[in-house]
């Protein structure tokens, strides 16, 4: 599986890793930004990384501590690994205040999640109705589908999805019930809310839904509070902390958060703007066009 994590190069430019330092990669993923940070920490170094996901940590573990090598003079000269299965909510359990000099979290759904349709993240290919990152999540996307009453599901589509059209498919959902794969969902979104311009043409009439699903069963937005909280707890002064985020609801979080730790003295802004990937970045990536970095410091 090809996995070429979203921009790279800004994002370590951003986290200007020190040797010798103590990082945390919040969402290591497939390990592909932890292994840029871990060849600049070297021996000295130790690179924490947490992730929901088992699945992921294992694929990040044979790339990170097996296969990860660096010589320098004939000896190894790579740093120390610990790979946690946590959320990034849970960043600062176990780590002393001002011990930390970069945070870096890579937020959202994976290509592994995503590619895989026994996990039932997409409507590409049919699957079970699950979306959960941790498999020993409480609730599943085939719960809340099935169970929320229809003035519930349409605020979670609404709120999470920034889907216009959500009292009409949560009607759709509700008359349909019950409803157990991912094929069956998008077919019922897709009868209820068909394209009326070009712009909702572009984009898969199940989109925002699925998105919306996928957020509320993995409390995405409460954990990426609880991460912007702990941050500048646990980072030393000049410890930064870099986000890439993939929908407006996230970045609002992370903007506002940042905003907030200016006003009150205890963030330097690095990004007016969100870091956007380059056109070439772009069409070799196509998950990239959505993705917006920003990133402070702590004074």
């Amino acid at each position: 599986m090809s996995h070429v994590p979203v921009l790279l190069k800004e994002a370590i430019d951003f986290l200007a890793v020190q040797r010798g330092g103590t990082y945390i990669d919040a969402t290591v993923g497939l390990g592909g930004h932890s292994y840029e940070i871990a060849k600049r920490l070297g021996a000295p170094g130790h690179l924490i990384g947490l992730d929901k996901d088992p699945a992921a940590l294992e694929i990040a573990r044979k790339k990170l501590v097996v296969s990860g090598s660096s010589l320098v003079d004939g000896e190894p000269d790579w740093p120390t690994i610990t790979l946690l299965h946590r959320s990034f909510a849970e960043i600062a359990k176990g780590q002393r205040p001002a011990t930390i000099d970069g945070v870096l979290a890579d937020v959202g759904v994976s290509s592994l999640q995503l590619d895989d349709s026994t996990r039932g993240f997409s409507f590409q290919a049919d699957g079970p109705l699950d979306m959960r990152m941790d498999p020993r999540g409480e609730r599943t996307a085939e719960q809340v589908v099935n169970h929320l009453d229809e003035r519930q599901l349409a605020d979670v589509i609404y709120e999470f999805g920034e889907e216009r059209r959500s009292r009409r498919i949560a009607r759709a959902i509700c008359r349909s019930r019950p409803i157990r794969s991912t094929a069956h969902l998008a077919d019922v979104i897709s009868a209820a809310a068909r394209p009326m311009n070009s712009e909702q043409r572009r984009i898969h009439p199940a989109t925002r839904t699925f998105q919306a699903l996928r957020i509320f069963v993995n409390r995405e937005l409460d954990d990426l509070r609880a991460l912007l909280k702990a941050a500048p707890r646990i980072l030393k002064p000049g410890g930064r902390v870099v986000v890439i985020s993939f929908h407006s609801l996230e970045d609002r979080i992370v903007k506002d958060a940042f905003r907030e730790g200016s006003k009150e003295g205890y963030f330097r802004v690095l990004t007016k703007k969100p870091i956007t990937a380059t056109e070439e970045e772009s069409d070799r990536n196509p998950r990239a066009r959505s993705a917006k970095l920003r990133a402070a410091e702590k004074i």
